[in-house]
């Protein structure tokens, strides 16, 4: 290149290059004579070359253009280049902004160069003066480290450069465009001429001229995959003259603005002014935004209605200040539009068989859950389009209530989101705040689909139960109602849209420990399906199945290191565990695993079949006191049934009685309501004391204390009923309760033994003491209908409907012995 430059008789005379490289602006490339054109094409080919990948550069063959090299594996192949060969291949990258770009990175079609030299400038960056040659084609990566090295393949164009007089014009109007281009936007235009002028061949000249073009990297990139000399020379004159337009614009706007004006139109010109530039120039913001917007629209499947709305704000937000308050929430309010998926849903898989065999691989039990799922997709699958239910799952902690919607939405294939509801207040965290409202965004239902980019996801509604009611922010409970109704979320209003969504294709689950905390106007609009706690069989087999696997795994031991028999999971089960779930037995199993591990990490020795002694090692003394039966030796002891959140739990009820004034006293942390049903029975029994044989005498002179053990924990409903009844009577006519049996009911003064709810978490509690009679109100026969026979095998049921029934099988007349008990009845008589 040094000898091109100091030769005075060379063809071209350009800006000197040293001028160029130590300035601060762009460079102008540099173009190598007409007889460098014959030695590009008999120079040797190699079949690989060192890669340099550019940013915002494309260097075309002939052209000489001075490049700082920024990056450590760049300036080493510049050096090793420069001291060897000095022959590289040069591409350009996709993406500017990529430091390290990869093969995928960087365009495959680029230019083999020569280093001509290298320069050290002040400031410390390293310079290089390349000279483009000829256009190759990246084959493939030979090596990456320090720098690409590629196999390489020349491409030419297999057509010999036209004759013709219309080419020939061509290239005229190519020189004589390019001239007048320079006019109008170089301070340089004379050396331009002045170059265009004594460039002979077509080739050289239209490569020239677009590396020269204002335009992006991706144009001039496909110029140089161009081997059309025609074609290519007739895509340059077009950019030309678009460029020339824009100079001419930009001319016409300042010679207008050079008119003596009032401030007002002088100052609305100015602004026309920049306006106009930008948007010629494709640096307005507000203009780009919006062009991307509508390039984005294009694609959506919505009404007539949205896309009215939709371009009325975009042409509304073309007219803001991008400084105002309100330009920021036009433009998410515009994203939120075209973000939303429109009636974009994912094709469901209806195959019924995979679908069980997924609900069976992640939960063991939960039959009816799967077997309403199953319904719905064979439904789905005979109607292809239907309103989705609104299910809602009850039931106790760690029952697998919230894992199921993860595995409904595997077994349906669609798309799963979780929201918590869990302590929410404001309602406009479901529909959304108003756009008047600085800082004003969609609710987040509306952000959830937008998210998840699908119209029919499987909506997990979390703890929906332990939404706040109304407050100072609304009602949260009462804006789930149009939500979870499937006659109206098909035209779901959020604050923030301002238009109806269709959440009818959305398959909601909620979830709730109970339904009494839950809105009654919302509980009617869901399916409620209620999941009890397991039996310990059921436990075993999710803790062999799901969770000592998953514990394992998660702290890095194999299985056949640690093993788990089926009796230490029942002693962990029992003797560490009071709960419906097994969320605690999975938190004891995890502590079983962490206390093996150090064991197993330093090489020393371990129990790997653990055992009860190792259970007994690691998690101390058993912290649950297992369940008995009370004995029926003594009058006024009686086992209830009683419903908790953790599921069902046995309840002993015990009365005694002192001599006094006939005072009734209950204790034992009691609610107001079963503090109602002990007064309903101890009064019944005063009003019927001839029938069941109780001298009237005892309510005068003898003082009756109620009380439920375990007074530290609050109790109440109304199930303990019966269970009073039955312990009074027995305290009263001093028989023994009979053997084996437990209850649960609600009475009234009239006599009439009424049903109650949580049957199967009571049956579960009876099965284990070892319970194998219960005594049932016979409004509750329904219920024991619908459970599974695995869960009342070997037990007996004895429905009631009065309470003169209940106490002929629950009394079983045979007297207590002692007589000390006895000595009551002589003392009332007396």
């Amino acid at each position: 290149m040094s000898d091109y430059m100091d030769e005075q008789d060379t063809k071209i005379s350009l800006l000197n290059l040293s001028d160029v490289v130590e300035s601060d602006a762009e460079f102008l490339p540099i173009f190598s004579g007409d007889n460098d054109e014959a030695n590009f094409n008999n120079e040797e080919i190699p079949e690989s070359l060192p890669i340099l990948p550019l940013r915002n550069t494309v260097l075309f063959p002939g052209v000489v253009i001075p490049i700082t090299v920024g990056r450590a594996s760049s300036i080493k192949l510049i050096q090793e280049a420069n001291q060897g060969s000095k022959i590289i291949g040069v591409v350009t990258q996709k993406d500017p902004e990529v430091e390290n770009p990869t093969f995928d990175d960087i365009y495959h079609v680029g230019t083999m160069a020569r280093v001509v030299k290298m320069l050290q400038m002040p400031d410390g960056n390293t310079t290089v003066i390349i000279q483009g040659r000829r256009t190759i084609q990246l084959e493939g990566i030979v090596s990456k480290d320090p720098y690409f090295v590629a196999l390489i393949k020349v491409i030419e164009s297999t057509k010999p450069i036209p004759k013709t007089k219309a080419f020939q014009a061509l290239i005229t109007s190519l020189r004589d465009l390019t001239m007048q281009v320079a006019k109008k936007t170089s301070n340089s235009a004379s050396d331009v001429s002045f170059a265009i002028r004594n460039i002979e061949s077509p080739p050289l000249l239209v490569s020239f001229i677009a590396s020269n073009l204002d335009a992006p990297v991706e144009t001039r990139q496909k110029l140089l995959e161009n081997l059309d000399i025609k074609s290519k020379a007739k895509e340059v004159l077009t950019l030309l003259s678009k460029e020339l337009q824009m100079a001419e614009l930009k001319h016409d706007i300042q010679s207008k603005v050079k008119v003596e004006l009032d401030k007002q139109q002088r100052d609305y010109l100015l602004h026309q002014q920049i306006r106009t530039i930008q948007e010629e120039l494709g640096d307005n913001p507000v203009g780009q935004f919006v062009e991307e917007l509508r390039e984005r629209a294009k694609d959506k499947k919505w009404s007539d209605n949205i896309s009215e709305v939709f371009n009325k704000e975009l042409m509304k937000l073309q007219r803001m200040n991008p400084a105002a308050a309100e330009y920021s929430i036009q433009t998410n309010y515009l994203e939120t539009i075209v973000d939303l998926p429109w009636d974009e849903c994912t094709e469901d898989n209806l195959d019924l068989n995979v679908a069980q065999k997924i609900l069976d691989r992640d939960h063991f039990g939960l039959e009816k859950v799967k077997e309403r799922i199953i319904e719905y997709m064979a439904v789905l699958k005979l109607k292809k389009d239907m309103k989705s239910p609104i299910l809602c799952l009850v039931g106790p902690p760690g029952v697998g209530k919230t894992s199921l919607g993860k595995s409904l939405a595997d077994a349906v294939g669609r798309k799963y989101i979780r929201m918590s509801l869990g302590g929410l207040r404001d309602e406009a965290e479901i529909r959304g705040h108003r756009k008047t409202y600085i800082g004003a965004m969609p609710g987040r239902i509306i952000q959830s689909l937008k998210k998840c980019k699908s119209s029919n996801p499987v909506f997990v509604l979390d703890e929906v139960d332990k939404v706040a009611g109304a407050n100072a922010s609304g009602d949260p409970s009462a804006a789930l109602l149009e939500l979870l109704d499937p006659e109206q979320n098909s035209a779901f209003y959020d604050n923030f849209l301002e238009l109806d969504y269709d959440l009818s294709k959305v398959m909601f689950v909620a979830t709730a420990n109970t339904t009494q905390s839950i809105h009654p106007a919302l509980l009617d609009r869901m399916e409620i399906i209620d999941i009890s706690g397991y039996l310990l069989e059921e436990k075993l087999e999710i803790a062999r199945r799901h969770l000592i696997p998953k514990q394992l795994k998660e702290h890095g031991i194999k299985a056949s290191q640690l093993q788990f028999p089926k009796a230490t999971l029942t002693t962990i089960i029992e003797g560490y565990t009071r709960e419906s779930g097994v969320r605690k037995l999975e938190k004891n199993i995890a502590k079983m695993i962490r206390s093996n591990a150090r064991f197993i990490a330093s090489d020393e020795e371990y129990v790997s079949k653990l055992g009860k002694v190792e259970v007994e090692k690691f998690l101390g003394a058993p912290k649950v006191q297992k369940e008995v039966l009370a004995s029926n030796e003594i009058a006024g002891v009686v086992t209830g049934l009683a419903w908790t959140s953790v599921g069902g739990v046995i309840l002993h009820v015990e009365a005694s009685m002192s001599e006094g004034e006939g005072k009734f006293t209950q204790t034992g942390q009691l609610g107001s309501v079963m503090k109602e049903s002990a007064t309903i029975a101890y009064e019944y029994l005063k009003s019927h004391a001839a029938e069941y044989d109780i001298p009237y005498e005892i309510f005068k002179k003898w003082n009756v204390h109620f009380h439920v053990p375990e007074g530290a924990t609050p109790k109440d409903g109304p199930s303990a009923g019966v269970t009073i009844l039955t312990a009074l009577t027995s305290l009263f006519t001093q028989q023994k309760v009979t053997k084996g049996i437990a209850m649960t009911g609600e009475i009234t003064l009239r006599g009439k033994v009424l049903p109650v709810g949580g049957i199967k978490e009571k049956i579960l509690a009876a099965k284990r003491v070892g319970i194998k009679t219960l005594v049932l109100p016979e409004a509750n026969r329904k219920d024991v209908l619908e459970i599974q026979d695995r869960y009342i095998k070997g037990l007996s049921f004895h429905y009631m409907k009065e309470m003169s029934e209940l106490l002929d099988f629950t009394l079983s007349g045979e007297k207590v012995k002692s007589p000390k008990e006895l000595n009551y009845k002589v003392n009332a008589v007396k």
